[in-house]
């Protein structure tokens, strides 16, 4: 119905009104086509899309205890170790 009444004062409004009107009637029939496009998309991804992803968090988590166990080994061998640390006892 707006768009109606917007066409309908086109010739009555300045260019740039009309094309801001324009613009945002576009806007408003181009919304409901993104947002079912965004869930199609959400909804398609597939199995093997999945199982990558959640492969490659797990390689990232697996890479930082890998870090973070090098880097207390470190302050152990320099011993300066924190009270976190679990440093083998000399013997």
């Amino acid at each position: 119905m707006r768009f109606v009444i917007a066409l309908a004062l086109a010739p009555l409004l300045s260019g740039c009104v009309v094309g801001t009107i324009a613009e945002t009637a576009v806007d408003v029939v181009t919304l409901p086509v993104k947002a079912v496009s965004a869930g199609v998309d959400a909804a398609t991804t597939s199995q093997s899309e999945a199982d990558e992803k959640r492969g490659r968090e797990l390689r990232k988590q697996d890479e930082e205890r890998g870090r973070q166990q090098r880097a207390m080994e470190k302050r152990c061998r320099s011993g300066r170790p924190l009270a976190t640390d679990i440093c083998p006892q000399p013997r």
